[in-house]
């Protein structure tokens, strides 16, 4: 792919996500004359659905060892990137550093903690394994009958939904343009390179076009069959309760064996989440509802009593390969930025430095060189 690289460069991003918004407030600071185009309303999808977990080291799993150095890239960027984005928004986005637990409820669940345990600690990651009485000493309101937990001091948590409302005024404030409910029809491209994007009756020119829409990037115009991102929306159902925020019934982030809680500072407490194949269906259901309170009261206890403040289904963008698509494809200009499953807020910095980067300076950075599009072609197709 050939990029422009002089500071006229126009760049379109397609995707208002955390994703979107990172690589444009990333251009934006350098000059770069970037608009956002966002279908609906921005950070309003997958962004604000997730429950904004950092945890590449508790998360990990076989067969995904190598996604696994790219996640633990992305997580050494996020204090600073945390910094830097609350000191560019004026806003907090409540990044906490308490760690994350995964518990055992009976022998069976502790047998499989023991297996994930020896796994990660047999990659060198930084876990530690608890007797049930010492994860219950750093949670006394887990269960009683807890067995057995893993540690993992270094698996943090971001408030989600205010990272987004900062990227935006961080991004705003930077020069960008931000334009909502405008839903790119397609992607304009002439002699085999981007001319810009097609946003009903108007023709926005672009050296550059980002594709970040998320779980909708297969679906967006004028992109040839044979490069369309592999992307499919999955499924996911969530709800919070409300703790009281001077005295919360949970701190850390916690695992149980059918799902997770994840506590917030305004005395929120997330659980979630279900995954299903189900289109782009966002309808909660009694079942999806049902199964997740009783995990949560399994691990938990006490939200029995907690008021329900929320209940919500998002669609995570998930690659064939569970893995993002990151960087250049056949068509000149067109870079994608989408893909990344559950891992869209641990890997949106650095989601926003390589793609960035790239556009310019039309170098690629060798962590993601194993994640573009090209390693789903069929060359012979595309030839």
């Amino acid at each position: 792919m050939t990029v422009t690289t002089g500071g006229d460069q126009r760049v379109a991003i397609i995707g208002g996500g955390i994703c979107g918004l990172a690589i444009g407030w990333y251009l934006a600071q350098r000059g770069r004359a970037v608009t956002v185009f966002e279908r609906g309303l921005a950070g309003r999808g997958a962004t604000w659905a997730s429950a904004g977990m950092l945890a590449p080291h508790i998360e990990a799993e076989p067969g995904e060892e190598r996604l696994l150095p790219l996640l633990l890239e992305g997580h050494a960027m996020w204090a600073d990137f945390a910094r830097e984005l609350e000191a560019a928004s004026g806003l907090s986005i409540d990044y906490r550093t308490e760690g994350t637990l995964v518990v055992a409820l009976d022998r069976d669940d502790a047998e499989r903690l023991r297996f994930q345990y020896d796994f990660q600690h047999g990659l060198g990651l930084p876990v530690a394994w608890l007797s049930g009485r010492e994860a219950r000493r750093c949670e006394p309101a887990l269960a009683p009958g807890i067995t057995a937990a893993i540690h993992s001091a270094l698996d943090h948590q971001v408030d989600n939904r205010q990272v987004v409302l900062a990227l935006r005024e961080a991004f705003e404030r930077s020069g960008g343009v931000l334009r909502e409910q405008a839903e790119v029809d397609q992607v304009v491209i002439v002699d085999g390179r981007v001319a810009g994007v097609q946003v009903g009756e108007a023709l926005i020119a672009a050296d550059v076009v980002v594709v970040a829409a998320g779980a909708w990037s297969r679906t967006i115009g004028g992109i040839p069959d044979a490069i369309r991102p592999p992307v499919r929306p999955v499924k996911g159902q969530m709800l919070a309760v409300r703790m009281p925020p001077a005295d919360p019934l949970l701190r850390h982030v916690v695992w149980g064996p059918r799902g997770y809680l994840v506590p917030r500072s305004d005395g929120r407490l997330l659980i979630g989440a279900t995954v299903e194949e189900q289109g782009f269906d966002t309808s909660l259901t009694a079942g999806g509802i049902m199964d997740l309170l009783r995990a949560a009261w399994e691990t938990l206890p006490g939200v029995y009593d907690l008021p329900v403040a929320e209940m919500w289904a998002g669609l995570r963008p998930t690659s064939r390969d569970d893995a993002p698509i990151l960087g250049p494809t056949d068509i000149a200009g067109l870079v994608m930025a989408t893909g990344h499953a559950r891992n869209g807020i641990l890997l949106a910095p650095l989601t926003a430095q390589t793609i960035g980067d790239f556009i310019l300076t039309g170098r690629l950075a060798a962590s993601v060189q194993a994640f573009t599009l090209a390693r789903f072609l069929d060359r012979a197709d595309v030839a």
